[in-house]
């Protein structure tokens, strides 16, 4: 029965509440969400080193940081030490300074600190952290690593006798003529340096290479260089999430994944070139 009462009591009181201001009951739960979801945004995370001042809602340190980021934290590290929290849009990111810091954070305590975040774009990419690149530390890494590492070294990464260093100076004589031929003529350097790069890529991985002139190739070759700039370009929605739902600013996420589609039916189709080593529906 009390209960009830106190009840009965809030609503006749916000009602009032309501009338006096002149607000509709529509306006207020919005006021309320607002306020509910600022208090959130400004919570500070337990057990993290201190915030320094200017953190802002939503922005977190941006405005702070300025055009000269590693002068302000260098900055701040005097001010607040060698390890401190920074608000990245909705991340916060630990920094730290000075040599005994990161060797006791990165080597005398790397298996707590070993793994990598969670990166939207690089988990739509790699299937959520299935392959080395994006995976999570713990035993399926340091596995795949092991075998990576093994298979990588029998294509010759390595030092000595079966190297890849002959295929990089074969491909860098293939590159040299292939200036020659422009007989002083302008041209843009950057597209054939990376057909070099990915055809020493490929003649490691797959066996073989392609021709300078072969604009198939050329367009695959630079699909891969494309993925990276997107994703450099798309790191904001790393730092703000929700914003991959806004048409426009999602834009270089989607160009990235796109592109890097391309590459990956590349090397599907490689693959499946070779019976027996392409599992059913791979």
């Amino acid at each position: 029965m009390a209960a009830a009462i106190n009840v009965s009591w809030v609503i006749d009181s916000v009602w009032e509440i309501l009338q006096i201001s002149g607000l509709t009951l529509q306006s207020f739960i919005v006021f309320c969400a607002a306020l509910f979801l600022g208090c959130f945004l400004l919570k500070r995370r337990r057990n993290l080193p201190p915030y320094p001042a200017g953190r802002v809602p939503v922005l977190g340190h941006l405005l702070a940081l300025g055009r000269t980021p590693h002068l302000k934290l260098t900055a701040w590290s005097r001010q607040y030490g060698d390890v401190f929290t920074v608000r990245m849009g909705m991340e916060d990111v630990v920094v730290l300074n000075g040599y005994i810091a990161v060797r006791d954070t990165l080597v005398d305590r790397s298996d707590l600190f070993a793994t990598r975040p969670s990166l939207y774009l690089l988990d739509a990419m790699v299937n959520s952290g299935k392959d080395i690149v994006g995976a999570r530390w713990g035993p399926e890494y340091r596995q795949r690593k092991r075998f990576a590492t093994a298979v990588m070294k029998n294509l010759g990464m390595k030092v000595g006798t079966g190297s890849i260093e002959e295929k990089i100076r074969e491909e860098a004589s293939c590159l040299r003529n292939m200036i020659a031929e422009y007989n002083g003529r302008p041209f843009d350097i950057a597209r054939d340096v990376t057909v070099a790069v990915a055809n020493v890529i490929c003649s490691m991985v797959m066996g073989k290479r392609s021709d300078y002139r072969d604009e198939t190739f050329r367009e695959r070759a630079e699909a891969v260089v494309s993925v990276m700039a997107e994703l450099g370009a798309g790191q904001i929605i790393t730092v703000f999430p929700l914003l991959r739902f806004v048409p426009g600013v999602n834009r270089a996420g989607i160009n990235a994944l796109k592109d890097f589609v391309k590459v990956q039916n590349v090397i599907r189709g490689e693959i499946a070139r070779l019976p027996g080593l392409l599992p059913a529906g791979g």
